[in-house]
């Protein structure tokens, strides 16, 4: 009882405050979304504001510059609490990069906020080493669960995604208190989240479930692709320009001029509208591609915010145009990829196939399941986060490239 009772009172704090955080961060980001699409002149300035950015971090952020991964390293080995400015500063950058055309998600920014939001809990609730872990992993859940507004899947992302292959029990109640309390937070605020329909799913049979899993194939290769791409654009940035604010410029040169060039602002963004057209058409096969592009670049260059939502849309327009050689209704397989990829890219697929069921409905969860399944084996090691361990290998080739550390961590 006292440690339910402590861990509830915590949980109703964090849940609160990140909920809140989460509900004005999307109303901003709805805001800066609409503004720039009535104003696109705006995009030309994006190298400009990638400078302000790049200097922001360079000079008073070099010690929150690391992100997420911040964040799962304190996980794994608790050290200072993290600073408060990580928030404002990621919500600024991503706002900025959002409404003069960057290719960036949500997720990172809300992970980000959560997580400084809710160490700053550690000294008042006098927390010990073990127990700002678990403070941590709540905040996680908590970010993720009201940002996409699913707090099952928060709740499941936040003890899945440090540990590949192991999730930590004794974080279980404030994960799944926490991402519930935010979830309920936001809607209060009256934050609506986008919700997705797929209009006919098969019935369970031996061909369409051998057609999920190559779909889930083609998600898990696009996955590992996907990290891989990231982290060396990332490393060739940084070794070409020393001069860390110098790289958003570059970055927002380019995609200011294929904007342009290409005369839409299809691939900048979140992408929603487009997620939401993979469901009831099917789409070109380069959308994808696309996307992944933009999205590295802007990314890799510096600009903030975050992976999931454009893996939501390379994942759900993938699985669109795949409808062509894949005999299954494009809507469903648009729903399959928009959580497999993800699952593939972070190595969280319990996540992912609750995701999937709380955005698309229980009827399509064994199809998302093989998909994530298959996803999540075919991409590896890879992620996206760098910090990530692996707490039990996918497969024996892998087996001895184990953390020892993981077990004391345990």
């Amino acid at each position: 009882m006292p440690y339910i009772a402590k861990w509830l009172c915590i949980s109703i704090i964090v849940g609160m405050l990140v909920g809140t955080a989460s509900a004005g961060f999307l109303a901003s980001l709805e805001w800066a979304t609409n503004f720039r699409e009535n104003h696109l002149w705006m995009i030309a300035l994006l190298p400009l504001v990638g400078f302000l950015i790049g200097l922001l971090y360079y000079y008073w952020g070099k010690d929150v510059e690391a992100g997420n991964n911040l964040l799962i390293d304190n996980i794994h080995d608790p050290k200072g609490i993290i600073p408060f400015k990580m928030a404002p500063f990621v919500y600024l950058g991503t706002i900025a990069t959002h409404l003069f055309g960057g290719s960036a998600g949500r997720e990172g920014t809300a992970l980000q906020m959560a997580g400084a939001i809710a160490d700053q809990l550690s000294t008042p609730f006098r927390l010990d080493r073990n127990e700002r872990k678990i403070l941590i992993i709540a905040a996680i859940a908590a970010g993720f669960g009201s940002v996409f507004g699913t707090p099952l899947a928060g709740a499941v992302f936040g003890l899945e995604v440090f540990l590949i292959g192991r999730i930590r029990y004794n974080a279980i109640f404030p994960a799944f208190a926490s991402a519930i309390l935010a979830d309920w937070m936001t809607d209060l605020w009256q934050v609506k989240h986008t919700r997705y329909h797929i209009d006919f799913i098969p019935k369970l049979e031996f061909l369409p479930i051998l057609y999920s899993i190559l779909a889930g194939i083609a998600f898990g290769i696009c996955a590992a692709i996907f990290s891989r791409l990231i982290h060396w654009a990332g490393s060739i940035c940084k070794s070409k320009i020393k001069y860390p604010p110098f790289r958003p410029v570059a970055g927002g040169i380019i995609v200011v001029l294929a904007v342009f060039a290409m005369g839409s602002t299809r691939y900048i963004g979140l992408g929603v509208p487009v997620i939401l057209e993979s469901f009831e058409k099917q789409l070109p096969f380069y959308d994808f591609a696309l996307k992944m592009i933009f999205t590295i670049i802007t990314l890799s260059a510096g600009f903030k915010g975050g992976e999931v939502t454009p893996l939501f849309f390379i994942g759900a327009t993938l699985g669109s145009a795949l409808s062509l050689w894949i005999p299954l209704p494009f809507g469903l397989l648009a729903g399959m990829g928009f959580v497999a990829v993800f699952a593939g890219a972070t190595n969280t697929p319990l996540a992912c196939m609750l995701m999937g069921i709380e955005l698309f409905g229980a009827e399509c969860g064994v199809y998302v399941a093989i998909a994530c399944v298959v996803s999540y084996l075919l991409s590896g090691h890879n992620s996206i986060y760098t910090k990530q361990k692996i707490g039990e290998a996918k497969n024996r080739r892998y087996a001895n490239q184990q953390d020892r550390s993981v077990s004391d961590f345990l």
